[in-house]
């Protein structure tokens, strides 16, 4: 019970800091069912001023795509224009918004108080994905 308490005021340090990262175990999108993430390097960053996202992308594209293998994921980063936190009672809805070099994201995180996820990322040229994972610190980046 104790450990719980300590990872839900953790989450909600993290929340409030409105600073994290979100690493996803498996994704979902409308094209294929479940897909294990857990071997795959991904994450996404969150900060106020900045989000990156490193994130594999399974499902259909639309326009605006390159082929031939150049497509290189939900992998994008910017000043988000939109960045929302709303508190729920078993936890959070984060919603922020990212204009990336050809494509505009709209990112919706759910957090329960224990940090498990469900991130869902909705842009113009793809369909829409759902990631599940969960939030924690942000790493340190090697230089």
């Amino acid at each position: 019970m104790e450990q719980k308490i300590e990872k839900q005021k953790e989450i909600e340090k993290l929340i409030n800091a409105k600073e994290f990262q979100f690493v996803a175990r498996n994704s979902n999108s409308p094209t294929f069912r479940m897909i294990d993430l857990s071997i795959i390097p991904n994450f996404i960053t969150f900060k106020p001023d900045f989000i990156k996202s490193e994130m594999p992308f399974f499902g259909r594209g639309f326009s605006g795509l390159g082929y031939g293998g150049s497509d290189t994921g939900l992998k994008f980063e910017g000043k988000p224009e939109k960045f929302v936190v709303n508190k729920h009672k078993k936890g959070y809805q984060i919603e922020a918004s990212v204009r990336g070099q050809q494509d505009f994201f709209n990112i919706t995180l759910i957090v329960s108080s224990e940090g498990n996820s469900t991130l869902t990322i909705i842009s113009n040229n793809r369909e829409s994905i759902s990631y599940f994972g969960e939030i924690s610190a942000i790493e340190k980046e090697e230089k």
